[in-house]
């Protein structure tokens, strides 16, 4: 099907990169086979095919394209990069204590927590070996860096998560690890491999980071407003989980001493009653907390949008600009 025909970026992506995703599905399935671990391809498969949108790899693949590389190195890096993404599904569902995922059961629910962490550590190693067969040392340090971005963002989370002092600033930086490392070190590996200049893999870096922002700040805005249909998980379920992201952290900033109690007792505490999340969306409502977040996406979406606007017309530059404009459309 003619990529320009299809409604939504993503699957204009997937269009039109559907011979090199071809390529990538092939190597993963590949190479998370284990002669002697049998465990490992049931765990892994569970997740890599349970109907993700391949969004990281995606990036990775037009990054490539974009910038004129012909191959045969963007496929292991996307690859890669699939690989780091569902590693830290696997030790998140762990941590999170996850029963569900996509709207299928978690491999730690099916299997159990030590399975998960160690076919999450597997492929971690895969993902190594992969980077590595490409012969190129900054592929290898932008994709390291980015592993330990994430496990340092992830730890940082579990200690602020509930923490009523987590400002933006130390949001933002979670954020950064948990989500945009990946977005970014997957669209800069794709100008490296290229061998574009250092402007060039910056542009596509700014993209990649600026993407990630805006699409986890859409995520959380639509935990407390979105559609469960269309998110596939109930509204309020960061609040049940006692997660302080964005909402709430703007609602705390202009909090009186009688809202801070509450939200010190739900989210804190985890003293929470049938009431609360009505309350806590009054609250939201009440301090324009929702808009404000819907604003900060909004302009994240921006930056990444020209980010790109320093690189040479192409059509897969013209499909990543309406991938950002997509992701705040969420929210609309």
């Amino acid at each position: 099907m003619d990529a320009s025909t299809i409604a939504k970026p993503h699957d204009r992506l997937a269009a039109y990169l559907a011979e090199d995703l071809e390529g990538v599905n092939a190597l993963i399935r590949e190479r998370m086979a284990s002669e002697h671990a049998p465990r490992i391809p049931e765990v892994t498969q569970h997740l890599v095919e349970a109907g993700g949108k391949r969004l990281r790899p995606m990036l990775t693949l037009a990054s490539a394209q974009m910038c004129g590389y012909p191959g045969p190195y963007h496929v292991h890096l996307a690859a890669t990069v699939e690989f780091i993404h569902t590693a830290t599904l696997l030790h998140d569902d762990v941590v999170d204590e996850s029963a569900q995922r996509r709207g299928r059961p978690t491999a730690n629910l099916l299997w159990d927590n030590k399975s998960s962490v160690l076919v999450g550590d597997y492929l971690f190693a895969r993902s190594f070996q992969l980077m590595t067969e490409t012969g190129n040392m900054d592929v290898l340090r932008i994709l390291s860096d980015a592993a330990a971005t994430i496990a340092e963002g992830e730890v940082l989370q579990m200690t602020a998560a509930q923490d009523l002092a987590t400002n933006e600033a130390i949001y933002l930086q979670v954020v950064r690890g948990k989500t945009a490392a990946l977005f970014s070190a997957a669209m800069e590996v794709g100008g490296v491999i290229a061998g574009k200049d250092a402007a060039t893999t910056q542009a596509l870096f700014d993209y990649g980071d600026a993407l990630g922002i805006a699409f986890q700040i859409v995520d959380d805005l639509l935990d407390y407003q979105g559609q469960s249909s269309a998110t596939g998980k109930n509204v309020g379920d960061d609040f049940r989980e006692r997660k302080l992201t964005l909402p709430v952290i703007k609602a705390v900033a202009m909090s009186n001493s009688e809202e801070r109690a509450f939200w010190s007792r739900t989210i804190e505490k985890g003293q929470q009653k049938d009431a609360d999340l009505d309350h806590a969306l009054s609250l939201l409502h009440k301090h324009g907390a929702l808009e404000a977040t819907k604003a900060d996406a909004i302009g994240w979406a921006n930056k990444a949008k020209s980010s790109l606007a320093t690189l040479p017309a192409h059509d897969l530059r013209d499909m990543l600009i309406d991938l950002a404009d997509y992701v705040v459309e969420r929210i609309n």
